[in-house]
């Protein structure tokens, strides 16, 4: 289901569960292999891509929310909410720089944890990255809209969350929220070389690790009531 390889500073996820659809399942197993990484010491890197040509991952296990009781490999439905949501703070907050190689569509839960690394690479040649909901008569919840808020341009946002665009590699590119796109068949190296380079920030976990929480967790700077200008000049209230 998820394939994990080190090389040098540089770990490789693999999503290998076909479509790579999201089920309680799926989440512990991603969250072994994070628990792998982060058992690592000095600098490192994590790059997230899958086996399959066609998807990143297609997003949430439908069938099994339909009918958890045929499903019983994906695991226990009653929790997933809670688990899933959890697993995203985590990425998104990692201790380690993350790159996710978007190689296929991603979709839903695929797009949000595609959004929760720090950095994107994606096909120049074929794939969506899209936010379907709507499409599928769902409604977005709160933190999710407040992760693509975070992570996505302004002029971005709108499109994605409410009228359901499909991004194209090129396209998010130009947006803004995909550093790097590429031919298939160098995605997966481009994505490890960026990974080498960001690996040196990641010899001092604490501080990597904080400062995304400031960025994304509690209090956030990105969140508070005063403006920037506000902060500055009373810079000895807030916590560095």
């Amino acid at each position: 289901m998820i394939e994990l390889e080190r090389q040098g500073d540089v770990f490789t996820m693999t999503l290998n569960a076909g479509e790579n659809r999201w089920n309680t399942s799926f989440v512990r197993a991603i969250a072994e292999a994070l628990n792998e990484v982060e058992a690592s010491t000095g600098p490192a890197a994590l790059v997230t891509t899958s086996a399959s040509e066609k998807f990143f991952s297609n997003g949430l296990d439908l069938d099994w929310v339909q009918d958890p009781d045929a499903h019983p490999a994906a695991g226990d439905r009653a929790v997933f909410g809670t688990e899933f949501m959890g697993l995203m703070s985590r990425i998104m907050t990692y201790p380690v720089p993350t790159i996710c190689a978007v190689n296929g569509h991603a979709f839903g839960a695929g797009f949000m944890s595609a959004l929760c690394h720090d950095v994107r690479f994606m096909r120049a040649d074929r794939g969506f990255m899209c936010a379907n909901e709507m499409q599928i008569g769902l409604s977005i919840p709160s933190p999710e809209l407040a992760l693509f808020k975070h992570k996505l341009p302004a002029s971005a946002f709108f499109e994605t969350v409410q009228l359901a665009k499909r991004w194209t590699g090129p396209m998010a590119q130009a947006a803004g929220f995909v550093e790097h796109i590429d031919d298939a068949e160098a995605l997966l190296g481009a994505a490890q070389e960026r990974a080498t380079q960001l690996a040196p920030l990641a010899a001092n976990r604490d501080n990597y690790r904080d400062q995304k929480q400031r960025l994304f967790g509690e209090n956030a700077a990105i969140n508070e009531v005063h403006g920037a200008a506000y902060m500055l000049a009373n810079s000895e209230r807030y916590h560095h």
